[in-house]
């Protein structure tokens, strides 16, 4: 015999081939727990309540089960060891249909309005676990790190400059020797004073020997004023600061890498971990980076490039966001498009494996793009040649005239033949009253303009 199995929000009832219920199992009269069961039955699951039902249906002779979710099937079917299908729309419709009767009739209710406040307060508690649910996936939250790290890197790069300009009152000749900002800042604690900056001091601190031997000369004769204690104490203070954030920001990179290599390994091995992180915060979550095409996230945070392109038909660019790859930051100009596709188009592949549950295939696809990279290096060693640019089309019956080189003013024109036209004045106003047809008494641009009227 066949039972159809039709999920309510109060329960799980079993219907047999004539519509007539069979059996039922209820929720607990708990909102949050009936959810639960719901969400539960959404992602495909066997939930207890299905389980108990399907027990006692096979208990009564029944071998054929029919539910509406496929993936509920499924995992019946491999769990419980029965014959399933899955039923039709309109078959599902019809037996949803009876859902007030069924309630009233099981005693989980006494009317339609007391089941309208259940299904009310269940669909809410649904609606929470399903934000909470959304809330919790770890795209969102590798979204959130990359952010993090790029507000750190706009921290310490305005610190820096600050510190820069405050401790270069004291020792301006430091600002150009010590490029890296973590040495310069360390440099500013553990030294402070020029008359520090020794050979023995600068070795401990692991800068080299010839950059130490400037340094010192730099300090000795050094132009910079003279600083007070108080002073030198704020420097350190924000120097000390900067390299707090510098640790932070080292700690918030670890923080990426490992989220990215749980989450995404094979877009972290083809892009990296930072770059691919940043497509995931861009394209909104790993699921929709995997549902675009390669030519969309090669283009990926190029928007307004793209666009201007389409609107006024000037070359669309090459790529996007994944220029930061290292494989095509590094490459030559005429080779950057060629390897953008390629990397793109691996990206594609990879962000798919990684949401839909696919096999690791990261280290394959680095593979094929580093061949197909070695095949256009080969190929395109040398910038293509110029275009030729396209003929000027001629006007019908005359050749198309060249424009002026440089510039410069329109060649005089002599006046038409006969001199110019006389001024002829205006007719005499028929009446004598009224506004005379000509404004002698105003000043201004209508009285130019009605002038010129009246030649012509």
């Amino acid at each position: 015999m066949k039972a159809f199995i039709i999920q309510f929000p109060f329960g799980v009832a079993a219907f047999d081939d004539k519509k007539g219920l069979v059996e039922k199992v209820l929720f607990p009269k708990k909102a949050l727990a009936a959810a639960r069961s719901l969400l539960k039955a959404e992602a495909g699951k066997l939930s207890d309540e299905v389980f108990s039902l399907v027990t006692l249906l096979k208990g009564a002779g029944y071998d054929t089960f029919v539910f509406e979710n496929a993936n509920v099937a499924d995992e019946t079917q491999r769990k419980m060891a029965v014959k399933v299908e899955v039923a039709k729309g309109a078959e599902v419709e019809d037996l949803r249909s009876q859902m007030s009767q069924v309630a009233v009739e099981s005693g989980f209710v006494n009317d339609e309005q007391e089941l309208n406040v259940w299904n009310r307060n269940v669909s809410l508690e649904l609606t929470k676990l399903r934000v909470k649910g959304a809330a919790e996936k770890r795209d969102l939250i590798v979204a959130q790190g990359i952010q993090t790290l790029d507000d750190l890197d706009r921290t310490v790069n305005l610190f820096m400059g600050r510190l820069r300009e405050w401790y270069g009152v004291y020792f301006p000749e430091l600002d150009r020797l010590v490029e890296k900002h973590e040495t310069y800042a360390r440099l500013a604690i553990n030294l402070g004073y020029k008359e520090n900056y020794t050979a023995e001091a600068l070795e401990k601190e692991n800068i080299p020997k010839e950059r130490a031997a400037l340094l010192v000369k730099a300090a000795e004769a050094s132009m910079g004023a003279d600083i007070a204690e108080l002073d030198l104490q704020q420097i350190q203070a924000l120097a000390k600061s900067v390299l707090e954030f510098y640790e932070l920001r080292k700690n918030m990179d670890n923080y990426v890498d490992r989220i990215m290599e749980e989450m995404a390994p094979n877009v972290r091995i083809v892009a990296g971990a930072l770059l691919g992180a940043r497509l995931i915060a861009i394209a909104g979550s790993l699921r929709n980076l995997a549902m675009r095409p390669a030519s969309t996230i090669q283009v990926l945070g190029a928007e307004k490039a793209l666009f201007r392109s389409l609107k006024t038909g000037a070359r669309p660019p090459k790529h996007g966001l994944i220029f930061q790859h290292t494989l095509l930051h590094d490459a030559k100009r005429w080779q950057r498009g060629k390897i953008a596709r390629v990397i793109a188009g691996k990206l594609a592949i990879a962000a798919r494996a990684d949401a839909f549950g696919g096999n690791f295939i990261g280290e394959r696809l680095r593979d094929e793009i580093n061949k197909r990279l070695a095949e256009i290096h080969e190929k395109y060693k040398e910038p293509p040649a110029p275009k030729e640019p396209k003929p000027r089309p001629e006007r019908a019956g005359q050749p198309y005239r060249e424009r002026r080189e440089g510039g410069g003013e329109r060649p005089f024109r002599p006046p038409p033949q006969g001199g110019e036209r006389p001024f002829r004045p205006p007719p005499p106003q028929q009446g004598g009253g009224g506004r005379p047809p000509f404004r002698e008494n105003r000043s201004g641009p209508h009285r130019d303009r009605r002038r010129r009227r009246e030649r012509r």
